[in-house]
């Protein structure tokens, strides 16, 4: 099983310290838990696409070339790319520079976003959310198939007449993976594509997502892709040596984002007695002491059958010094123990 990190880069206000951390703070120390995660043996470190001022990340593949001059082995992927408001032709030559400049460790997961700030920044249209990213989705697909892309053009993406794109990836193609929060529909056409997907499980009851990836799995074996089939489980969680020290590290910073969501969205403000439900057997909090952590992952395994896991541990402002430690105990004491299991 493959482990990994992502994370958007939130900046802001530290709810515990009040000190403020901006963007040239933040990248900096995030190329620094890029190079640690490596250093520990993480399978993998994704960065999500925003546009928004509480998060320092609008261009994943500009931080990923950065942290690829100092790592060695691990994967650098997106976390999401918004590919429904860019374009399919720069987001592949990217993604292939990228892979290009870090030995073949690149890897793009493509999904529509949870937030629709990029949708009036690029001079898209909310109502044509789902027809963007359907259309822009099969070009890039046809881009990574071939070096010479001969497309007809479609409502949203542009003619292309027998062109070369470059520079092509390492290995003759990029990893596409698709990100979804949980709909039938997002199911059936990753698995109908062949295309490996990243379940978000972000609340509610990781159990109950089984059906999900059960049906990702029998349309892939229907559209002849069963052997391609690949589910990723993206969740919240925290990890430290004292299981009481990491939800005391975790939960403040947590709240805080959760809770600016709520405003935004009509839920209510989270309380700790939710956090703390959350974070038990049931739960999608991966939250607790190594052990703990290992044991909800793999107890959650044979219902969801996932092959890699990838934890936001930095949601919110949380200290530099904690998040390198939390990387460090995640790689040498959690991730090991999950590569046991198989």
């Amino acid at each position: 099983m493959d482990i990994g990190l992502y994370t958007f880069g939130d900046i802001g206000t530290n709810p515990v310290t009040g000190a403020r951390v901006d963007a040239r703070q933040r990248l900096p120390e995030l190329i620094e838990e890029i190079r640690l995660a490596d250093e520990v043996g993480l399978d993998l470190f994704g960065l999500g696409e925003h546009h928004r001022a509480n998060y320092a990340i609008s261009s994943p593949a500009t931080v990923l070339a950065a942290a690829a001059s100092v790592t060695k082995r691990i994967r650098l992927s997106s976390a999401v790319t918004v590919l429904s408001s860019d374009d399919p032709v720069r987001v592949f030559e990217q993604f292939a520079t990228l892979d290009t400049l870090s030995g073949g460790r690149a890897e793009v997961m493509v999904g529509r976003g949870s937030f629709i700030e990029s949708f009036p920044l690029f001079g898209y249209d909310l109502n044509d959310y789902d027809a963007l990213f359907e259309e822009k989705l099969a070009m890039l697909l046809a881009l990574n198939d071939g070096e010479r892309l001969t497309w007809p053009g479609t409502d949203h993406t542009q003619p292309v007449a027998g062109l070369g794109v470059y520079p092509r990836p390492v290995n003759g193609s990029l990893p596409v993976w698709i990100a979804a929060g949980g709909t039938p529909q997002s199911m059936v056409r990753a698995g109908g594509l062949g295309l490996p997907l990243a379940l978000a499980i972000i609340g509610g009851q990781p159990r109950r997502f089984a059906p999900l990836a059960d049906l990702y799995r029998r349309a892939a074996a229907q559209a002849g892709h069963a052997e391609k089939a690949r589910v990723s489980l993206n969740v919240h969680g925290f990890v430290d040596e004292d299981s009481r020290r990491a939800a005391e590290i975790f939960f403040p910073a947590q709240k805080a984002v959760m809770d600016q969501l709520g405003r935004e969205r009509g839920w209510g403000p989270q309380s700790r007695a939710q956090f703390d439900a959350a974070c038990g057997p049931e739960g999608a909090q991966f939250v607790g002491s190594p052990a703990q952590v290992v044991d909800k992952i793999l107890g959650l395994r044979e219902d969801l059958g996932f092959d890699r896991v990838s934890i936001q541990m930095a949601i919110g402002v949380i200290d530099h010094a904690d998040m390198m430690k939390a990387i460090e105990v995640l790689g040498t004491r959690v991730a090991p123990e999950l590569r046991k299991a198989g």
